[in-house]
């Protein structure tokens, strides 16, 4: 990945502070920029990047087409991790000495609540017509019940349209789909980073799309209020970037796809581009933000809209976490709230059940459109990405049971991430450990670059490794595009036993005392905080 930044491998000269706290509006003074003393006003750095994902691609298969090769090397390349955590799980009673996973973001503290509810008879029907081809927009039924669901729950001004909606298999499938019909094939999407890696993966094995990072800094002067802020600044400079600056083999940054975590590991390839930019067609947002947790406000988002619309861009806004924050305080606003978006034919959200009701395997997403050709053009994908008729059964009975969502389920699981959160965020704090978080999501942005002994890349992965070779596994910071080494997301939102240990097996790590940690009594039965239920 190409960046103009003189220092990239380095870490900035920021003043952190060890006690961070969750990092809401009124707190960022008290997190990672409190002590810092704000630089002056200057040029803001050139901080964008374009690359190649396949530019160290090689395989060896005769038996594949040039597309199944890449595809498969996609794959391989990004096993070892996964692998290796699946060979070695963790279970408390068949193996107490296997891997914790807390690299992966899924939300493991409401199955109970999950399971009664899906058990319930409501959920049982079966129709002829479940069990036949459905429209491939998704049956009537559902779209109308995801309008509804998403009127209430995202508070829009007035109520959403069946018609704009198209349920697809996950926002995977979304990304995919949306980036095949909105591009060329060598164009690309905007995308704040550091981001959910695996985005480059969906936006280019079908669609030959492309991201241009629009990086973002820990480091806090005049031009920000908090680390790592989007700015339009910002996102016009990266823009302005990609679109004029010619690209050649002393400037272009192909990646290497590597370990569990999804990283792209710069390295030169062949001259792409030569002659001219990139044409980018979009921009992408998450709100709230994965891996950052940040949530972007009313005025930031129209902000950006703004910014979109003035250069004809679409926007894709995922939005998978939107009930997934515990914090009352963090002030979360959908972008369907907004009474006015600035160019809705070009403004395109997703859902999914995977993340807010803890369901990954389930397999729902849903988008949200205005603009008719492009909801026709990724229904006709769903062919390929479209839902059983007894899931769509069952997820309609879901999400029109407003009284179970808002009454149970959002209560508790709001609840039990705070406790999770809490025991975590207080962790952290004993091992003087600075992290960003706003109390969203199931994760914590954590600054671990002190115990880089070089501020390298390779040394952030040494770090990786050690954890997992201590039977914990955490997300690195290369694997959002982060482009200051160090930084690692950390989930917790998990029971309270497999944290316990998780967080005991990471000290070990930074205390310098890596060994198999026992499993204490203690963690059997205790939850975190007290309040963990």
């Amino acid at each position: 990945m190409f960046t103009l930044s003189q220092n990239e491998s380095g870490a900035p000269t920021t003043c952190l502070d060890p006690a961070s706290t969750q990092g809401l509006d009124s707190n960022y003074e008290d997190g990672l920029g409190r002590d810092c003393a704000r630089k002056p006003a200057q040029k803001l750095p050139e901080l964008y990047g374009v690359g190649d994902p396949i530019a160290t691609f090689s395989s060896d298969s005769s038996h594949l087409s040039s597309r199944g090769r890449i595809i498969k090397w996609f794959w391989d390349s990004a096993e070892e991790g996964y692998r290796t955590y699946h060979m070695d799980e963790y279970d408390e009673d068949k193996n107490p000495n296997g891997i914790i996973n807390l690299g992966t973001s899924e939300n493991k503290l409401c199955f109970d609540l999950l399971c009664r509810r899906l058990s319930q008879n409501d959920m049982l029907q079966v129709e002829p017509s479940l069990l036949q081809y459905p429209d491939w927009r998704g049956h009537l039924f559902l779209r109308e019940e995801v309008a509804r669901f998403l009127s209430f729950y995202c508070k829009s001004p007035a109520p959403l349209n069946p018609e704009n909606v198209v349920v697809l298999n996950g926002c995977a499938s979304l990304f995919s789909a949306l980036a095949t019909v909105l591009c060329e094939v060598g164009e690309a999407f905007l995308i704040p980073a550091p981001y959910y890696g695996a985005i480059t993966q969906h936006v280019y094995l079908y669609g030959n799309i492309r991201l241009v990072c629009v990086y973002l800094d820990s480091e806090v002067t005049d031009l920000d209020s908090h680390p790592f802020q989007l700015t339009v600044e910002k996102l016009e400079m990266a823009l302005q970037g990609a679109n004029s600056e010619v690209w050649g083999s002393n400037q272009i940054q192909g990646w290497e796809w590597m370990g569990l975590s999804r990283a792209w590991t710069p390295l030169p390839v062949a001259d792409l581009l030569l002659g001219g930019g990139v044409k980018v067609k979009g921009l992408i947002l998450i709100n709230p933000q994965n891996p950052l947790g940040d949530i972007y406000s009313p005025e930031e988002l129209q902000e950006y809209l703004e910014f979109a619309k003035r250069h004809e861009l679409h926007v894709m806004v995922d939005e998978v976490y939107m009930l997934s924050v515990f914090e009352k305080l963090a002030g979360y606003r959908s972008v369907l709230s907004l009474e006015r978006l600035p160019d809705p034919q070009r403004t395109h959200v997703m859902w999914a059940a995977s993340k807010d009701f803890g369901m990954s395997g389930l397999r729902f997403g849903t988008l949200y459109t205005e603009n008719r050709d492009v909801a026709t053009a990724v229904a006709s994908l769903c062919r390929y990405h479209g839902l059983s008729g007894l899931v769509q059964y069952q997820m309609a009975q879901l999400l029109r049971d407003h009284d179970w969502i808002s009454q149970v389920y959002l209560p508790e699981n709001h609840a039990r991430l705070k406790a999770a959160h809490t025991y975590v965020s207080g962790e952290l704090r004993d091992l003087g450990i600075p992290f960003l978080s706003r109390g969203a999501g199931f994760f914590i942005w954590v600054d671990l670059r002190k115990y880089l002994p070089e501020a390298t890349f390779e040394e952030e992965m040494l770090l990786w490794r050690r954890f997992l070779d201590n039977k914990v596994l955490l997300s690195f910071g290369k694997a959002f595009e982060c482009k200051e080494p160090g930084w690692f997301r950390l989930v917790f939102s998990d029971k309270a036993h497999r944290l316990r240990l998780g967080m005991q097996r990471v000290r070990q790590v930074l205390e310098g005392k890596s060994q198999m940690a026992e499993v204490p009594p203690s963690c059997q039965t205790q939850e975190p905080g007290g309040q963990h239920r």
